[in-house]
């Protein structure tokens, strides 16, 4: 690398300022494919991520569901896992010390069964020195029949009006793709007093296996994520940008830093690498030298920039 690169690249600003919390690079891990970042850290050094949204939490520890709970598919895979988890309490005792040893955002993400569960997660979350709280919605309401609470514009607006109201930190909803109008859920957060939104997770899904004439899961059906998805997580970033005013994390299949490039143009402020940790454990930091790679060759200054800005035809 001459000097002629370096100051360019020393010019480029990737910091990201995000519901009120500064990120130093636009790249986060999502929930679920990074664990606590114990494993990761034996490949590099996590503070070089912008931030860690950690495991989902529940409110008691669980062991997730029987396997076989993960599948591969072309182009992604299928999970069943069933939030296995240490509970939101043995979180903050055993690993969020070990997290704030790291120089990033720390992002717990939390589901519940009722309402009462999230917000009281909510508010030890909130005591308990993280950065942010990331609410999946993608959970079955137990008080209404077991219907997901994100498959309801006023289930999305109850509960997170609910953890804002125990949170003295950003609440960032995570919106299921699964859905009839993405826009309309996105709308119920930021009713609800949501500081961000985040999407997408993972599409519904289920493979069979012909000779045993039996679902490849256990549990029959599992989130489908991975490059597959991608174009549809694009769409709905892009629709979801449209309609709300407050920021917005994109994610859903991104493998590289062209496709963080093309999730931030369609209106993501920060992206989420999640899959693609699995198949390429470096995938995260790959996605932020491509990012500054992109600006650089572009001569934009800032990532800032780059948010929104796709010309629709």
């Amino acid at each position: 690398m001459d000097d002629k690169t370096n100051s360019v690249d020393l010019g480029i600003d990737l910091g990201i300022d995000f519901a009120g919390v500064h990120f130093k690079n636009p790249v986060v891990v999502a929930s679920g494919t990074f664990g606590f970042g114990r494993e990761y850290s034996e490949f590099y050094d996590l503070s070089i991520l912008g931030g860690i949204c950690v495991k989902g939490l529940t409110a008691a520890k669980r062991l997730g569901n029987p396997p076989p709970r993960v599948a591969e598919t072309p182009m992604g895979m299928l999970n069943s896992v069933g939030l296995q988890n240490p509970g939101v309490d043995g979180f903050i005792e055993n690993e969020l010390p070990f997290l704030r040893d790291i120089d990033t955002n720390i992002i717990a993400n939390i589901s519940g069964n009722t309402v009462e569960e999230y917000a009281s997660m909510a508010e030890k979350l909130s005591d308990a020195a993280v950065d942010m709280i990331e609410v999946n919605v993608s959970c079955p309401n137990v008080k209404e029949g077991g219907i997901q609470f994100g498959t309801s514009a006023a289930a999305v607006e109850e509960v997170t009006r609910a953890v804002k109201s125990k949170s003295n930190i950003p609440v960032m909803v995570k919106l299921s793709p699964n859905v009839t109008d993405i826009a309309e859920i996105a709308l119920s957060a930021q009713n609800g007093g949501a500081d961000a939104i985040s999407l997408i997770n993972t599409l519904l899904a289920m493979r069979i296996d012909i000779h045993t004439k039996r679902p490849v899961l256990y549990n029959n059906t599992g989130g489908l994520s991975g490059p597959a998805v991608f174009p549809v997580a694009l769409r709905m970033v892009w629709q979801v940008k449209q309609a709300v005013s407050i920021p917005i994390l994109g994610m859903g299949g991104i493998t590289n830093g062209n496709d963080a490039v093309e999730m931030m143009l369609a209106g993501a402020s920060l992206v989420g690498i999640g899959t693609a940790n699995f198949s390429d454990p470096y995938a995260s930091p790959k996605t932020i030298e491509g990012i500054k790679s992109y600006l650089s060759q572009k001569g934009i200054k800032s990532a800032r920039d780059i948010t929104g800005s796709v010309e629709n035809n």
